[in-house]
């Protein structure tokens, strides 16, 4: 990754990690529109409302930390894969990981479109995310 738009996200999680709010704001345009597919209702557009929401961020887990873990870019738009983690204000452990596709015109992050989800500390396995999905258990056949 050594282009202007992979760089530009890497600078983005350097930022973070450095919890230099003021500087992750500098990166984005002042019309950055969030996009949460999963999440519809998370959407929102304004880099007001992006530092309000890292604000908060990175006072309740003061210890966060972010991983760009690969990407790679398409033309203006870089896609990337993070993960985040940390401890939040009460002890209880924090992590989150997904894929961010951030377009990006004249240096600034214009737009993201995130897939994102928190990591479950103790899953059910497969199985019963199957079921929970379809209402019926897979039935595994031997070979």
């Amino acid at each position: 990754m050594t282009s202007e738009v992979s760089d530009l996200v890497l600078r983005m999680a350097e930022r973070m990690n450095a919890h230099d709010l003021d500087g992750m704001v500098a990166l984005m345009h002042p019309d950055y529109r969030s996009e949460q597919p999963f999440h519809p209702d998370r959407n929102f557009v304004g880099r007001a409302q992006m530092k309000a929401n890292w604000g908060a961020l990175l006072t309740g887990i003061p210890d966060l930390r972010a991983e760009v873990v690969r990407a790679t870019q398409d033309g203006t738009t870089s896609w990337s894969e993070w993960h985040w983690w940390g401890t939040r204000e009460g002890g209880e452990p924090f992590e989150l990981r997904g894929i961010a596709l951030f377009d990006v015109v004249d240096g600034l992050i214009t737009a993201g479109r995130l897939f994102t989800e928190p990591v479950e500390q103790a899953g059910s396995g497969i199985a019963a995310s199957v079921e929970a999905q379809s209402g019926r258990k897979p039935a595994l056949e031997e070979e």
